[in-house]
Order: structure tokens, then sequence, then C-alpha cells
């Protein structure tokens, strides 16, 4: 947590760009090195900081990295909250798919943060997976359940079809060295939105 010294004023813009520098080399090395494998000694390190000019700003490593999850799952959830109800249902689902996709490609440091935090059984996060996110995801479940019993959708489990969905484009951020390694020069984010796109029209399809 920030000390009493920077809760009892606003942030100057040097507090405030050092606790950004701090936010973004805990990103680097968390997403590398995982929670466990992470020191605040790299972190000020990456950060161009002190050690002691760290813990200014943050008390422990778990107060930086549960500081960087707090702000990364809104990022998560917005793809999701912007499927509407109201629209045309495989449209919505694609294009959900396609958001999803596009935070692979420019997030792929936070999405790495995030699956390493869901593989260690998720100690810091569980609370919102099991309120804000379970709450949201049932929500459009009903809305696609809603779609296929009009019979504007095929019949889908609607869980698993985003289990589908968060697995298929995440794996090119949380797997990138692998992919690219197969894939060699080809880029991976050439391809795979219309592949993923191709796959879940046909799933969907009525």
């Amino acid at each position: 947590m920030p000390n009493e010294q920077e809760t009892e004023r606003p942030r100057t813009r040097i507090q405030q760009r050092n606790r950004d520098l701090i936010l973004e080399a805990a990103l680097e090395v968390f997403s590398t090195h995982g929670f466990r494998g992470a020191t605040l000694d790299q972190i000020a390190i990456e950060a161009g900081l002190s050690k002691p000019n760290l813990l200014y700003y943050f008390a422990s490593k778990e107060a930086i990295h549960n500081e960087l999850l707090s702000g990364l799952m809104d990022t998560w959830l917005d793809p999701m909250r912007a499927m509407d109800s109201n629209g045309e249902p495989i449209d919505e689902i694609l294009a959900y798919v396609d958001r999803k996709l596009e935070m692979s490609r420019m997030y792929p440091r936070e999405s790495r943060l995030f699956a390493n935090e869901i593989v260690q059984g998720a100690p810091r996060i569980l609370d919102a997976l099991k309120g804000e996110l379970k709450q949201l995801v049932d929500e459009k479940v009903a809305v696609i359940r809603d779609w296929t019993s009009q019979g504007k959708i095929a019949s889908v489990h609607p869980y698993h079809l985003i289990f589908s969905i968060w697995s298929l484009t995440q794996h090119y951020a949380d797997f990138d060295v692998q992919v690219r390694a197969v894939l060699g020069e080809e880029e991976p984010f050439d391809a795979a939105p219309v592949y993923l796109r191709e796959v879940f029209l046909k799933i969907l399809t009525p």
C-alpha cells in the first residue's frame, strides 16, 4: 500500500511518474518470472530506482502485484461487457472474439500476468473470479441462451463457448514464444482473426 504520506495529500508529478515506472517494471518482471520468481530487487532495477525508493511507494511485492491485478480485472472484463444483447447475435459473439484476440496482441504481458495468477490457484483474485467475473459471465450466458432459444444461433453450451473463446484467443499471448517458434517469420496476428472468426461462425450458425 502507499504510505500514509502519499494518502494524505495528492501525488506530485514525480510521485506519479515513479509509481508508473514501478508498475510498468513490475508488469515486465511478473509476466516473465511469475509472482514467486519475481523479486523487489528485479523490479527496482527494471524501473531504474533504488529499492528504498521503490518501498516508499509500495510496501511489498504483494502490494505491487495486487495493484496490477486490480487494474487488470476491469480491462479483462471490458470486452465481454461490450457484448450487446440487442445486437445481431453472431456478430456480437464474433466481435467479442475479435476484441479478446486484440487484447492478446496489445497486452501480452497482462495476459501472462493473469494466467500466472490463475495457474497458482488465483490466491489474490479468487474473490473477484467468484464475484465480479462470474456475475458478468452468468449475465452473458443468459443472453446466449436466449439467442439459442430463439434459433438465432446454434445450440451450444454457453459456458464452454466462452471458455473456448478465452482459450483460443489468449493462447496467442500466453504461448507467444511457442506460436512464433512454430510459425517462423509469419506474424501470428495476420491470419488468426480470420481463422478464429471462421471457426466460431461454423459453431454458431444454426
